[in-house]
């Protein structure tokens, strides 16, 4: 078995793996996951190893195993995201650059609005989901944090394509690192 598709567990995660449904269940400090799986695994407990092997459960045609061997990169993939989901909190940071662009969190009720001004007439208000926690270092910096990655990088999409940056100046909502190519404006 080749090192690409063999994964090494934590000492802090356990799991629990159900031959009978195809279901591995991760146990970890922050949250617990489960996953349902394609392909064939093999564990081994004293090196705290996953092995996803192209083998699949029953006989199938050889047409389905060319889709086996593709499903079995998305497998480790889909295992490892767990690991680092259910170990540590998730974040992407947003910075807002313009004059006089600004964020503010405001708590209604039971739950949470992300209140932005973007440069149009209007506020724009952003509802919090519950499984994120949002918040402002700066009134010009946004932390978005959870334990799920996907709904952090959705979220975050979300909220960058209210005011996506411009090619000329450079104003809207970009990413920590993000840099953006300016382009040359008209020469008199």
């Amino acid at each position: 078995m080749s090192k690409k598709y063999t994964i090494k567990i934590p000492k802090d995660i356990s799991l629990i793996y159900c031959t009978k449904k195809k279901i591995i269940t991760f146990f970890g400090p922050k949250s617990s996951q489960s996953l349902k799986l394609k392909v064939n695994i093999f564990i081994n407990n004293i090196e705290k190893i996953i092995k996803v092997s192209s083998l699949p459960f029953s006989t199938i045609s050889n047409n389905e195993k060319k889709k086996i061997k593709a499903i079995q990169g998305t497998t480790v993939a889909l295992l490892k995201q767990i690991l680092t989901e259910i170990s540590t909190v998730i974040y992407k940071k947003l910075k807002i650059v313009g004059v006089s662009y600004r964020a503010l969190i405001e708590e209604s009720f039971d739950n949470q609005l992300l209140l932005l001004k973007l440069g149009f007439s209007h506020l724009i208000y952003f509802r919090i989901s519950n499984k994120l926690s949002l918040f402002c270092k700066k009134r010009t910096q946004l932390f978005v944090s959870s334990n799920s990655y996907q709904d952090v990088t959705h979220t975050a999409a979300i909220i960058r394509n209210l005011k996506s940056p411009e090619p000329y100046k450079g104003k809207g909502i970009l990413y920590e690192n993000e840099k953006i190519l300016l382009k040359v404006g008209k020469k008199i």
